[in-house]
């Protein structure tokens, strides 16, 4: 303490602070400290949130990608659906058209004369357009002449095809063998025949439109 007093007031000065100041820390170098401990926290939740992010999108993709294929599954089963319909009514309408045909031949060549009026009406009851105008006036004579003759005949179909198709309208080929009495010759030897039909379709009905016989 005695050096101290001797000492110049400036010195003393100097040594106090010396002695009694502890060196202060650096300001600028822990600022600094604290920034790189932060980016490293930083750093490392980007680290785990990246994977997340990653996993999401991928549940994202995978579920459009499945909306997409159900879409399309379900476009393609309609699709084949609406065809298989498609197919199954034009089957079905050439088999009404064949099945038309075939009693059209019927009809034509089985006639009873005890019966004939009826009979001749069955046949024009599946007639229409020229084939209906043309035998409905020559229904009257014919059966006039079935009855004076007491004529009988039986028809039997022995083939039958579809000869085109277009819409609502078809030919059929028939071949039909027919079996004839009368009060001249009451058992003739069968005769076969072979007609082509024309039909139309309207509505849910099919009518016989034309019948020509084929050499």
């Amino acid at each position: 303490m005695a050096a101290d007093a001797d000492a110049p007031d400036g010195e003393l000065s100097e040594t106090a602070a010396t002695v009694t100041s502890p060196a202060a820390p650096d300001d600028t170098d822990e600022a600094e400290d604290y920034e790189a401990a932060v980016d490293d926290e930083v750093a490392d939740g980007s680290e785990d949130a990246a994977p997340v992010k990653r996993s999401l999108s991928h549940v994202r993709l995978a579920a459009i990608v499945g909306v997409v294929v159900v879409l399309a599954l379900g476009g393609t089963v309609g699709w084949l659906g609406f065809r298989a319909y498609q197919s199954h009514e034009a089957q079905a309408q050439r088999q009404l058209f064949l099945q038309v045909g075939r009693q059209c031949a019927l009809n034509l060549t089985t006639i009873d004369w005890e019966h004939a009026d009826s009979d001749v009406q069955r046949l024009l009851d599946s007639a229409t357009g020229d084939f209906l105008n043309q035998f409905g006036k020559r229904k009257q004579p014919f059966i006039d002449v079935v009855k004076k003759a007491q004529s009988k005949s039986v028809g039997t179909v022995t083939e039958a095809g579809l000869e085109s198709d277009s819409g609502d309208k078809a030919q059929v080929l028939v071949a039909v063998s027919i079996k004839t009495s009368n009060l001249g010759a009451a058992d003739q030897p069968a005769r076969e025949w072979r007609v082509r039909i024309s039909m139309e379709k309207s509505g849910d009905e099919v009518k016989v439109s034309n019948v020509s016989f084929v050499q």
